[in-house]
């Protein structure tokens, strides 16, 4: 009998049909495809150099930086000496991240991170979505830290030989300078390291995350020389409030821990020791976190840190009586920094690498040099463009925005973990996230509320950089994918 539905038969082929725009939308790219076009660019591929010691140090360099170094004189007044316990409580709510993360890396092991992993799950547009907020997570932050870098770099210079330069020349316009030189400067050096090889890069990311981990273990050993029980009475003097609230604000000390994610193309064993590396790296810095932020409380009353930017230099030279320890740690922040620099503008290029070879960025991001083994064109379009963001514009609540696309993406790994167990159970992985799909769905909801507690101007900052990323695509990606193209076996 045949189908009422079916066309006329006239002796030739029928032509198939283009899917719908919906169905576009949602193309899935196959995990195997992925897998398959691992490290391939246009011209040649990436070379698969880095074990579980570099890719732990690349995660490690992307986070351990300005968080600390910063960020605990902003919380501490929030938390009181409870401030440990808010470290705890934001590297919880990184880890059911981390453990979504990780799996994912495992089943994965691609550059694309959860930009990939969206692709993979949850289709085409929401993958764009994601990569576009990686940009904010990794692009923005470059041009961010590098502005903290230079002015690291005055505190060390002041206190070494005595000299500043210039505001003109140190800050960009709208903040008192004509041209921030010093940020410029940290990123064209993090560019000449990318372009040596991603094995080069790592080697001299690896100097500088021992430096920074050695400069911690110097304050603690300094500072507990400090120590007073009396600063741990009234330990929760604000509350479970102030506790929550120091740590939201310290949950952004630990972006940067999906780093190892973007290396995945140039991992010698990927899918055994990304999930490694991850969680290593996460368990390393929550320890650092909490044993810095305990010996700081406990050597310098919690009412005394106001805000201080620079409350660990501060300790060491209360606890001391010289001003040298408290210039050899700026000195060490300024390597941390630029550790910071290196890594996370090596993950920008990686995910460009892979939105480029399916054909939703140009296809300048996605050409290889032969003699690196790197995407040198992609490294210096991304370091030219991080460099003058950082030095002639005012990053205000731009950079504050990199906090909610980095949430967003986070949430998205922890929906993409469900969803891939669910429509590829037997898909063999190397890690499995324990008691799913109960921990990712507490990763989401974290990143939710954490996304809800973020200021009106930055969720409108957020909407206008989507907006700008749906432009792009609507106009580009979306006619020039690689899985639109109708000869496509796997667009099908």
């Amino acid at each position: 009998m045949l189908d009422q539905g079916a066309p006329p038969h006239n002796g030739s082929p029928a032509a198939p049909q283009s899917p719908g725009a919906g169905a576009r939308l949602m193309r899935r790219k196959p995990v195997e495809r992925l897998v398959a076009e691992g490290g391939q660019g246009e011209g040649g591929s990436l070379r698969r150099s880095l074990g579980l010691w570099q890719l732990t140090m690349i995660s490690i360099g992307a986070t351990l930086g300005t968080g600390i170094f910063v960020v605990l004189g902003e919380a501490v007044p929030k938390a009181g000496p409870a401030v440990t316990l808010s470290f705890v409580i934001a590297g919880l709510t990184a880890l059911f991240s981390a453990l979504s993360y990780a799996e994912l890396a495992g089943t994965i092991p691609v550059s694309g991170s959860s930009y990939s992993y969206a692709y993979a799950t949850m289709g085409e547009l929401i993958a764009w979505v994601c990569g576009w907020c990686l940009m904010l997570e990794y692009g923005v932050s470059v041009a961010a830290v590098a502005v903290g870098w230079g002015e690291y770099l005055n505190e060390l210079l002041d206190g070494t030989i005595g000299v500043t330069i210039p505001a003109a020349l140190s800050a960009p316009p709208g903040d008192g300078g004509v041209f921030n030189l010093p940020a410029l400067i940290v990123v064209l050096l993090a560019m000449a390291f990318l372009m040596g090889g991603a094995r080069e890069s790592a080697r001299a990311n690896t100097i500088m995350v021992v430096v920074k981990i050695g400069a911690l273990v110097l304050f603690c050993a300094i500072g507990v020389q400090g120590f007073r029980s009396g600063n741990y009475e009234n330990f929760m003097p604000l509350g479970m409030a102030g506790v929550s609230a120091a740590g939201a604000t310290l949950f952004f000390s630990y972006i940067g821990f999906d780093a190892a994610s973007t290396a995945g193309e140039e991992a010698r064993n990927a899918q055994r020791d990304l999930p490694r590396a991850i969680l290593l790296s996460l368990a390393i810095i929550t320890a650092l976190y909490v044993l810095v932020a305990a010996v700081a409380v406990g050597a310098k009353p919690w009412r005394d840190f106001t805000d201080s930017e620079a409350a660990l230099a501060q300790i060491m030279s209360e606890v001391t009586g010289q001003t040298f320890w408290g210039t050899l740690l700026a000195f060490c922040a300024v390597i941390a920094i630029a550790s910071v620099v290196l890594t996370v503008l090596y993950g920008q290029t990686r995910i460009l690498f892979a939105m480029s070879r399916d054909g939703l960025v140009p296809k300048v991001f996605g050409r290889v040099s032969p003699k690196t083994g790197t995407p040198r064109t992609n490294t210096l379009i991304v370091s030219l463009f991080c460099g003058v963001l950082a030095a002639a514009i005012p990053l205000g609540q731009l950079a504050d925005a990199t906090s909610i696309g980095t949430l967003f993406a986070f949430a998205l790994v922890n929906v993409a973990v469900v969803v891939l167990r669910r429509s590829r159970p037997d898909m063999p992985r190397t890690f499995r996230v324990p008691l799913s799909p109960v921990l990712p769905a507490l990763g989401l909801a974290f990143c939710l509320w954490m996304m809800g507690s973020l200021s009106t101007v930055t969720w409108v900052v957020f909407g206008v950089w989507m907006a700008v990323g749906l432009v792009f695509y609507f106009l580009y990606g979306y006619r020039r994918s690689r899985l639109a193209a109708p000869a496509t076996p796997e667009a099908k």
